[in-house]
């Protein structure tokens, strides 16, 4: 398994001190995590889009770009790139440059997005947003699979001959992800296409994301990639650790209580009771993540959100070493117990690149 973080770089108010920090101040401390998370043994850093305040990542891959100078192994995706709303030609740009820099260590996790405003403000209907995710995504997969496309749709002007530069790196496309809260279409797009399928596992209870995740590994193995216990899942996950829990819980209320996204709601024990939030010692954060696959099954990515709702870099810095030296370790170790020989390891560039190369040399030998 893989094990990350992912930020929505949110710009919010810390609650106890009444400090907002500045966008730059925002973006430089998202560097910082990053790099925090390599040094501490984590495999995945993963960024947001947004195009509205109070969020500062409007261009995922300058900042991923940048980050692929400033770490050696960490794996860069996005969390997520909007199919909706980015055109198909700059997204396949951009992913193969980034590709390049980073020596394969990139992939990519398209989204509807859920900011109804951003679709007019790039010239789209949000009545459309499913048939744009579909279309968006055809385009896309045939850039990077295509040395000359000609294409044609609804939503775009077509193609004529258009060839990608530059080409993916080893002509290996960059591992996709498709992501959704509540979006079955999403999850059939994934099985279709044979791609990851990662549920956002952040507000809903575990009886919804059950839902979606066995519909993704039903379909999947309904159009022949494999059993259904071979798909590729990946989920999110809220986190707050400190050594002793009731010190956890009394240093995060605030910060629950006041955040944008879900405070002034439920209480911060009602929303740990039915969502995945934990809040506790990295003993309770290692039980709770480890119940997952009680009712998704074996997966492939975890990735855990640690630095929203305005806590301050040194807590998130504080949280990553927690998470480093405290949990990642017996997560690893625990989920591989009686995980089945046939689950996939969780796609990397030198394995799709030996994938690839594998059925070329199938292909060959057969004609």
């Amino acid at each position: 398994m893989q094990f990350g973080i992912f930020t929505v770089g949110d710009v919010t108010p810390d609650p106890t001190t009444g400090r907002e920090p500045t966008e730059h101040e925002r973006i430089t401390a998202t560097v910082a995590i990053a790099q925090k998370a390599e040094e501490v043994g984590l495999d995945v850093f993963a960024t947001g889009e947004h195009h509205n305040p109070p969020f500062v990542p409007s261009s995922p891959t300058t900042l991923l770009g940048f980050l692929a100078g400033r770490t050696e192994r960490l794996i860069l995706s996005t969390s997520t790139t909007l199919i909706t709303t980015n055109d198909p030609v700059k997204i396949a740009e951009d992913f193969s440059v980034l590709q390049h820099l980073a020596e394969g260590r990139v992939d990519i996790m398209l989204g509807r997005g859920n900011t109804g405003p951003v679709y007019p403000w790039f010239g789209k209907d949000i009545r459309a947003a499913v048939s744009l995710t579909v279309e968006n995504y055809e385009l896309l997969r045939a850039l990077w699979d295509s040395e000359v496309v000609d294409w044609s749709g609804k939503y775009r002007t077509p193609l004529q001959g258009f060839t990608l530069a530059p080409r993916p790196l080893d002509d290996v496309a960059p591992f996709v992800w498709h992501a959704a809260i509540r979006t079955p279409e999403v999850a059939e797009l994934a099985a279709y296409y044979g791609d990851g399928f990662f549920a956002n596992h952040i507000f809903w209870p575990s009886s919804h994301t059950e839902r979606m995740v066995a519909l993704y590994r039903q379909r999947f193995a309904h159009y022949g990639h494999g059993t259904a216990e071979q798909a590729v899942v990946g989920l999110g996950g809220q986190v707050f650790l400190r050594p002793n829990s009731q010190d956890a819980v009394t240093e995060f209320r605030p910060y629950f209580d006041n955040a944008p996204v879900y405070g002034h709601g439920p209480s911060l024990e009602e929303f740990t009771a039915q969502t995945p939030l934990t809040v506790g010692s990295p003993q309770e954060v290692i039980d709770k993540t480890l119940s997952f696959r009680d009712y998704v099954g074996d997966y492939q990515r975890q990735l855990f959100l640690v630095d929203h709702a305005g806590l301050p870099l040194k807590t998130v810095l504080e949280q990553l070493d927690l998470l480093g030296e405290e949990v990642i370790p017996v997560l690893r170790k625990e989920f591989a117990v009686g995980r089945p020989d046939d689950v996939p390891d969780a796609p990397t560039h030198a394995t799709r690149v030996a994938a690839a190369a594998q059925r070329a040399e199938t292909e060959e030998a057969q004609s």
